[in-house]
């Protein structure tokens, strides 16, 4: 009797603990991945080495009513510091609606999601279960349930070996068509966690105002991209995947996407910070990202673990796109494409005051782009003439890109002509070319000016060709499958402007926008694999497609690069010949930045070249990298005619800031031609142009 009396008075005691404890699914957890996860009743305890023998520290709350993260705490000389605590990550979705039926389906880009009806909703998360698991480098602990209207998932954090980076995620799907969403993210609190929130401000200086609990919630303009919460013993920077967070629009403008203060949107009562998006977007077309049914949409946001001041927290975020600029690599030129500036008709011919370098200038020049080609006159000038005035322009346009060409920056002109082939096109000739796109039936194709010197006259898409022809010239379709290109370049396919080497292929840019691909804009990655396999030897160029170019706009976040095997740059004055070969012998790898392919072979032969392969098609790929932010996974494309085939390699093992040549040793048996994708944890990615295969 006695010991029963004893176990009936330990039974209040035990049940909370024994019934209140959610169920943790260890099976995917590995302690030897250098992570080191434990339980301590509804408490996880995650610690992960950093860098220099440093080391991060995680507990989360798995306690119902609890903030999540109940501590944050990075060492500093082997001593650990606790720079936030009792933190909620916080997500606000806005769900709207995509009109799949008017144009070309989930690729559309004219849409506007933000004048049909639409609701914001916060993301409730229910402490039911969890899950550990190893991937690598990474280990990614899942909470669930969340929900948000008819929206349902988990929150989602991956820690990074080597770093004092996290991600936060909520992943979410819904069965609902025809669904556009947007979401807000960051961290909230009940507790003074701050002293002050800092940033760097659009002109490159760092601000801070003080973190008032009673301060109501501001959007705030930033550069990189960032918000930093400080307090005595360090900082937690915010920010979110620099590329794949931002939707497309035609214009980089800097639509103040962090947040700072409490009751955000009158959504989020707390005092937080946080990222954010613009629901009205640039006012003009506002496509916002896609969320077909049942897909896993990543609604997700980076933190930064220092022990240091704002200003040098920011500097490490800023190492992952290495200072929002275009890293430097020997034998390289970068290159980015597709500028509507129109400088020329705003400027230059409007009588406007002309400053000794122009702000877009400057802007790619800090953005360490080498080569920039223009997309000028869209819709601004007189592309049909009359001579005098469609001249003018061209001469004040080759004019204006001499005066700021020099030894180390080519500014380029170009084109987007919309004439003569169908959909959206860009032109580019080796040297300042004076053409007119229309010609009556008694005009010869070709003139002498006196002023103005060789002027084509262009009448339909044969003509078209044979400029291409007579200035050694290329042409490509710009924003392929989408926009003004809806249906191209498959309509034209086999044409034979098409069919031509001086039809170059297509461009990429990350349309539309979809949270839970693994990748940007595979839209225009199929169209390379189905280009490769229609038989011709086409090609796939990063472009920005953007109009006005500021010191002020989020740039970086929409800018995309072409690296061109150039040793050098040419003169100006000489031409540029040597820019468009590149191109056309597709030896160029395309980026976001952050991850870079210095070398790539197949079986000794470099993109753009023919690789013979024995009878078995025994292949052996070498491929050098270099990123930062850990890698995710490397991708063998290839086809062979008919069908496209993909061998995923996983790179999960990989630490963030990393270079290293990898060798695949894969079987391209009866293969007409081969390429390689590298993307990271960030969805910043890079691809190769196609090795050829002769069997």
């Amino acid at each position: 009797m006695k010991n029963i009396a004893l176990l009936i008075l330990f039974i209040p005691i035990l049940c909370p603990v024994i019934y209140g404890q959610i169920p943790i699914d260890w099976t995917g957890y590995q302690r030897k991945s250098g992570i080191s996860v434990t339980q301590t009743g509804n408490k996880l305890e995650i610690n992960w080495p950093t860098e220099a023998r440093e080391k991060a520290q995680m507990i989360l709350n798995l306690e119902s009513g609890q903030p999540l993260f109940s501590s944050l705490q990075v060492s500093q000389r082997g001593v650990l510091k606790e720079i936030a605590s009792d933190l909620d990550p916080a997500f606000v979705l806005t769900i709207g609606k995509r009109d799949l039926i008017s144009q070309n389906g989930w690729n559309i880009f004219f849409d506007k999601t933000n004048k049909r009806p639409h609701q914001s909703y916060v993301i409730g998360l229910d402490k039911q279960k969890a899950s550990v698991q190893s991937m690598g480098s990474r280990t990614v602990i899942r909470v669930g349930d969340a929900r948000a209207a008819t929206f349902h998932g988990v929150v989602e954090i991956t820690v990074y070996k080597g770093s004092p980076l996290f991600n936060v995620a909520a992943v979410m799907s819904t069965e609902i068509d025809s669904t556009a969403i947007l979401y807000d993210a960051g961290l909230t609190t009940k507790k003074n966690v701050w002293n002050t929130i800092a940033w760097s401000d659009t002109e490159d200086k760092m601000q801070q105002t003080i973190a008032n609990l009673t301060q109501s919630a501001k959007a705030q303009a930033v550069k990189y991209r960032t918000i930093i919460g400080q307090n005595k013993a360090g900082s937690l920077a915010v920010f979110p995947a620099p590329h794949q967070y931002f939707y497309p629009l035609d214009e980089a403008f800097n639509l103040n996407f962090t947040w700072h203060g409490r009751n955000y949107r009158e959504l989020l009562p707390e005092f937080g910070i946080g990222i954010r998006q613009d629901l009205m977007g640039d006012n003009r077309w506002v496509p916002w990202v896609n969320a077909p049914p049942k897909t896993q949409q990543r609604l997700n946001f980076f933190c930064l673990l220092s022990a240091d001041e704002p200003t040098q927290t920011l500097e490490v975020v800023k190492k992952f796109t290495h200072g929002d600029s275009y890293k430097p690599l020997p034998d390289y030129k970068t290159m980015s494409s597709h500028f509507h500036n129109e400088f020329v008709m705003s400027v230059m011919l409007a009588g406007k005051p002309v400053p000794q370098t122009p702000n877009f200038v400057n802007v790619f020049k800090q953005s360490g782009v080498d080569i920039v080609h223009l997309a000028e006159f869209h819709y601004t000038a007189h592309p049909k003439g009359p001579d005098s005035l469609r001249l003018l322009e061209l001469k004040t346009l080759h004019e204006m890109c001499k005066r700021w060409s020099s030894k180390d920056f080519l500014l380029l002109p170009g084109e987007e002509p919309n004439e003569f082939f169908g959909g959206h096109w860009l032109s580019f000739f080796p040297k300042p070319v004076n053409w007119i796109m229309a010609r009556k039936p008694d005009m010869p194709f070709v003139t002498e000016d006196p002023t103005f010197g060789k002027v084509y006259r262009i009448a339909d898409k044969q003509d078209m060709l044979k400029l291409l022809e007579a200035e050694n010239g290329l042409a490509w379709t710009a924003h392929a499958r989408t926009k003004g290109s809806t249906g191209y370049p498959d309509k034209y396919k086999d044409e034979d402007f098409y069919k031509s080497d001086h039809f170059f292929g297509a461009a990429w840019k990350n349309i539309p926008s979809d949270l839970s691909e693994p990748r940007l804009s595979r839209r225009v990655l199929d169209l390379m694999d189905d280009m490769a396999n229609w038989g011709y030897k086409k090609h796939v160029i990063a472009e920005a497609d953007l109009f006005t170019v500021e010191p002020a706009n989020e740039m970086y976040a929409h800018l995309n690069v072409n690296y061109l095997q150039l040793d050098q740059l040419p003169d100006y004055n000489q031409g540029w010949q040597s820019v468009l070969d590149a191109m056309r012998q597709g030896q160029f790898f395309v980026s976001t930045g952050e991850v870079l392919l210095p070398s790539f072979t197949v079986s000794g032969k470099k993109a753009g070249e023919t690789s013979k392969l024995p009878q078995d098609g025994k292949a052996t790929i070498v491929l050098e990298v270099d990123w930062t932010f850990p890698l995710t996974f490397a991708e063998i494309i290839s086809g062979d005619g008919k069908q496209v085939f993909r061998e995923r390699i996983d790179l999960t093992h990989t630490e963030p800031f990393g270079k290293q040549k990898f060798t695949f040793n894969t079987h391209l048996k009866d293969r007409k031609w081969v390429r390689v994708e590298v993307w990271d944890a960030a969805v910043n990615g890079a691809f190769t142009q196609q090795v050829w295969i002769d069997k």
